[in-house]
């Protein structure tokens, strides 16, 4: 048995049976139609190429009644938060990554790649297109993070 194995067999004792853990593209779900309860992903679906297509992949899995939760970082929204948060993200980060991982580089994709991502409400919009409902988005720490949610009903 692999140590990833043995880690899974033991949050099973730990969980129960009924808990899976699954790893897949997200535009390409190895799981069947509507037979999902939750689904939830954090800090990961702005490293997705095709947003959309991820959408309409959880939406396809989801039950009906299923829920959707989506947290990822954002820009700051609180706009006394915006200059100090901006002078942390491309000043202060990277050089901490560099220091403690030798990676700045790293850092620096981080960054961009929040810059990047779709705003609080164009995300909203995203995940109603890809036919979810009652999106809504909750700001946390200022804006910096903001927790998505939905349903299929």
């Amino acid at each position: 048995m692999t140590p990833a194995e043995a880690a899974r067999a033991a949050w099973r004792v730990i969980l129960g049976t009924k808990i899976a853990h699954v790893a897949f593209t997200l535009a390409q779900l190895p799981i069947p139609d509507r037979s999902v309860d939750l689904y939830t992903i954090g800090f990961g679906l702005r490293n997705v190429t095709h947003i959309e297509r991820a959408l309409a992949e959880a939406r396809r899995v989801l039950k009906p009644g299923g829920r959707f939760l989506c947290l990822e970082f954002a820009p700051a929204a609180a706009p006394w938060l915006a200059p100090l948060y901006e002078l942390y993200s491309f000043r202060v980060l990277p050089l901490i990554g560099r220091i403690v991982t030798g990676d700045r580089d790293a850092y620096t994709y981080l960054v961009e790649s929040i810059r990047r991502f779709p705003s609080q409400t164009a995300l909203c919009e995203l995940i109603e297109a890809a036919g979810l409902e009652r999106v809504r988005f909750r700001n946390l720490t200022g804006g910096v993070v903001a927790l998505h949610s939905a349903w299929r009903l």
